[in-house]
């Protein structure tokens, strides 16, 4: 169920079970939490479907980044998204339960549990679609297909400059292909080809040379798939920072973009085209850590109530939005030091802060509070967070 109502709320306590209820002044939000600015949110998806459609490729959105069915809805709805990726089953069943009902697991899926619970999915009215690059893996996913009735289709994925999981080479991907057509129960669907390894390289020149190796990989796997009579549904990839690329690559149909929508830090630093920083123009920070002044006992320093327990910065150090006077310095657990030179900031004081990296920040927190005009307009759970099964 949707907890996204003032009556689905009713029985919860702020600055307790939650940072705040609908109708609420944005000044009286309990922190730290995650601001949603709903306006600027609404913008990114739009803008982001449009581009989609304009490229002829559909849009996959990720749902890894945000873990929220309320976000994922929003997507499809104003954004025109064909269905979410997740890493992991237990995501993507969050992601089914909500109503979503198409879901790509992004990722493989070996311990026999889990198998298990990816082949109940369909039970529960959605398309059901995993990577595989391990030819032993086939079977295990068809025994369980067969087992409870069900179809899973399958993508081959290619290491196409992760590094991490993928086969490299096109005989390798003929042959999985081929199993997975063969098997009971299952169904090859395509080629999963996410480049992640460039996606947060600074410049628009050298994520491009990425990506051109990445796409004539692919295209080779296409060709050599169509030579034993094998088509691909779906050729998936792209993030935030190379879905221009793959979306006019002429053999990419699916976009799995996901940080676009909320924008962080790190993300914020790569440039486009022509030399600007993408949240100064192509995307907009809709996502912050909300923080409040907590002690000004130092004359040129703020400490607010947002730490390393309200965020990660394995990415770096959150930025204060839409401010130059201040810095966030450095956290410990339960803190964070704000340089504050002038001495500007007084104990309550809010700041909002752009996370470093929203991904890991997002699975720390339990709620996204959406605002509009100085109004908490919605209280959205984070419908996935801890399903890292």
């Amino acid at each position: 169920m949707n907890v996204t109502t003032p009556k689905n709320l009713s029985g919860f306590e702020v600055g307790y079970d939650i940072p705040a209820l609908p109708g609420m002044a944005e000044a009286d939000i309990q922190t730290p939490c995650l601001v949603l600015d709903l306006d600027a949110l609404e913008r990114n998806i739009r803008k982001m479907g449009e581009a989609a459609k304009a490229m002829g490729v559909r849009h996959r959105v990720h749902g890894k980044m945000h873990k929220s069915v309320d976000v994922a809805l929003l997507q499809e709805r104003l954004g025109g998204s064909c269905g979410v990726c997740c890493q992991k089953v237990s995501e993507a069943e969050a992601f089914v339960r909500g109503g979503i009902k198409d879901v790509l697991v992004s990722n493989q899926v070996r311990d026999p549990a889990k198998i298990d619970r990816l082949a109940r999915l369909p039970k529960l009215g959605a398309r059901t679609i995993v990577c595989v690059d391990d030819l032993a893996n086939v079977a295990d996913l068809s025994a369980a297909a067969v087992r409870h009735g069900t179809t899973i289709e399958c993508l081959v994925e290619i290491d196409c400059g992760a590094g991490r999981c993928g086969v490299k080479t096109t005989p390798e991907v003929v042959a999985i292909a081929q199993a997975i057509a063969a098997a009971p129960g299952l169904k090859f669907s395509g080629i999963q080809a996410y480049q992640g390894a460039m996606q947060h390289m600074e410049l628009y020149e050298d994520r491009k040379a990425k990506i051109d190796a990445a796409v004539a990989q692919v295209k080779d796997a296409v060709a050599g798939l169509k030579a034993v009579g094998l088509t691909c549904d779906i050729v998936g990839g792209a993030g935030t920072g190379s879905y221009y690329f793959e979306g006019a690559s002429g053999v990419y149909n699916e976009l799995q973009c996901g940080s676009y929508a909320f924008m962080d830090a790190d993300y914020g630093r790569i440039r486009d085209k022509d030399g600007k920083r993408i949240d100064e123009g192509e995307w907009e920070n809709a996502l912050f850590i909300l923080t409040s002044v907590m002690s000004h006992a130092k004359a040129d320093k703020a400490i607010v109530d947002a730490g390393l327990k309200a965020q990660s910065v394995d990415s770096g150090l959150p930025v204060v939005f839409g401010r130059s006077d201040v810095k966030y310095l450095k956290c410990s657990d339960e803190h964070g030091v704000i340089e504050d030179p002038s001495g500007v900031l007084k104990v309550n004081d809010k700041l909002r802060l752009v996370p470093g990296h929203c991904d890991p920040t997002c699975n720390v927190h339990d709620w996204y509070v959406g605002v509009r005009g100085g109004k908490v307009e919605v209280v959205w759970p984070i419908s996935a967070r801890g399903k890292a099964y």
